[in-house]
């Protein structure tokens, strides 16, 4: 197989050794703050300078250089899991593998955003049915392989939302991506939708669903919440990351090397602490570092400085640390599906999974991930099936050359009536649905025209027809029973 091959690099060997070092110095002589005692209590046992009074902890470089060699002596043994572990916007191996480009890369939806671009009318709240739709629709997407929940239910109390809806999301799908976690006593609820959907408690354990993460609150701080939740998936023997989201020029400095350095020391931080509560933790390192947009102060998704960050931050992780895994991608920072989103899509697709990424999430987010849409949901999947076949490339081989075809069409023939094309174009060819390839006469004629528009039809089309059931009857009522289980515990009231 021809395939594209050799991945792309942003950063030289002694670079990654730079920001290594940068993030050792920062743990040791800055620090972090995280707002829980058992957790300081563990970095404490372990070897930490703790001071209890303002919760900080410095991590000696030693120790932390200790945890970086057992994860990457775990992540070279004998693979944890047999397949990969769906957690927040992509998936996580837990073993790893050398850097390559691959056409087979995860893409992922997700994200619990507040807003929805409906296909009739304006941006508004999110409600269940979008909830409901969006996860169908994605369902039904050649191109999309895990689901999270892409937007939010505004009528659910917000406490009860990552339970209630990753309930719905078990129920409408099989390809069950990450999901969030908001409180400690939810990893209870949703570790019981996930034996009703696996089968089993020890079926959860050999291959885990439904697990929340931890994220820092850039610079250099876990707060309370998230720790209490990282601490507890660790004790319990779950797959678990940091995410750490720095942004240069507000939550780290403003270049992007700083950025990733500050990054990277956050996500060690993590490593340390989880290898102080469980020498066998099952952890990994992750990093969504972004330079602020300073016309307006957000976290932008998109961009030309963002993209080499990103694609640096995966190319890191992977050669250095050994961790393979995927990061945000098919993001765009406009406002509405257009030639914006299209573009930036595609690019923060392509350059981190030239660099190694073995997947990207989340898609149909608009507006700086605040907004789902369903028509931008349609054009990603072909924007994702698109890039898919330019990395397969195409085979060289006797019966490709094809050179007794050639021979027997001869000179000034045409290929297209004889059967070694009516064979082979539906493997060869790339024929997306609503990408436009006819003349203007033909274009014209049309009653439904531009992607966006045949997105929006595409995607009415799949609301009525697919209702996906993934599981039994029995699976769901008990699933339904979790659901008002929680609604009458006290602790969410």
């Amino acid at each position: 197989m021809s395939r594209v091959f050799g991945t792309m690099r942003v950063l030289t060997d002694d670079e990654m050794k730079a920001l290594h070092d940068t993030a050792l110095r920062i743990l040791s002589e800055v620090g972090m703050r995280i707002g829980y005692a058992e957790a300081l209590d563990y970095l404490d046992g372990a070897g930490c300078k703790v001071e209890k009074n303002s919760h900080i902890a410095r991590f000696p470089p030693d120790l932390v250089q200790k945890t970086v060699e057992r994860m990457r002596k775990q992540f070279a043994g004998e693979p944890r899991y047999e397949e990969r572990i769906p957690m927040r916007y992509t998936a996580m191996y837990f073993s790893t593998f050398a850097r390559c480009v691959r056409s087979d890369y995860d893409a992922n939806t997700g994200g619990f955003v507040p807003y929805v671009l409906p296909l009739e009318g304006e941006r508004r709240r999110a409600d269940m049915q979008d909830v409901r739709d969006s996860i169908r629709l994605a369902d039904a997407l050649p191109n999309v392989d895990l689901i999270g929940l892409p937007c939010a239910a505004d009528e659910v109390p917000a406490s009860l939302r990552p339970v209630v809806m990753a309930a719905e999301l078990v129920k409408l799908t099989g390809k069950i991506g990450g999901v969030e976690t908001f409180r400690l006593s939810d990893i209870h609820y949703l570790l019981r939708i996930a034996e009703v959907v696996r089968g089993s408690a020890a079926e959860v354990r050999r291959r885990p669903v439904l697990i929340g993460y931890g994220e820092a609150k850039s610079p250099l701080v876990i707060d309370e919440n998230m720790a209490m939740i990282f601490v507890e998936y660790v004790k319990r023997g779950f797959p678990q990351s940091l995410d750490t989201m720095p942004a240069g020029g507000t939550t780290a400095p403003a270049t992007s090397a700083s950025t990733l350095a500050l990054g990277l020391a956050e996500t060690l931080g993590a490593l340390s602490l989880a290898y102080s509560i469980d020498p066998d933790a099952v952890i990994s390192l992750d990093i969504c570092p972004a330079l602020t947009a300073m016309s307006s102060t957000i976290f932008p998704y998109a961009g030309a400085d963002r993209i080499p960050l990103v694609t640096a931050a995966m190319q890191l992780l992977h050669d250095f640390y050994g961790r393979p895994g995927g990061c945000h991608g098919g993001k765009t920072d406009a406002c509405s599906p257009g030639v914006q989103a299209g573009m930036e899509k595609a690019l923060s697709i392509i350059f981190p999974i030239l660099a190694g990424a073995t997947g990207i999430g989340t898609m149909g987010h608009i507006e700086n991930a605040l907004t789902f849409s369903y028509e931008q949901l349609v054009i990603d999947d072909a924007i994702a099936g698109y890039i898919r076949r330019m990395l397969e490339g195409f085979e060289v081989n006797e019966e490709t050359l094809a050179f007794e075809v050639i021979k027997e069409v001869g000179i000034g023939g045409n290929f297209i009536v004889h059967p070694h094309t009516a064979f082979n174009f539906r493997k060869e060819f790339y024929l997306p649905d609503i990408v436009e390839r006819m003349s203007y006469a033909s274009w014209e004629a049309q009653e439904v025209r531009g992607m966006e528009a045949k997105a929006r039809e595409k995607a009415k089309r799949i609301l009525r027809e697919h209702h996906p059931r993934p599981l039994d009857p029995t699976q769901e009522r008990e699933i339904d029973a979790i659901v008002a289980a929680l609604k009458r515990d006290p602790s969410y009231n």
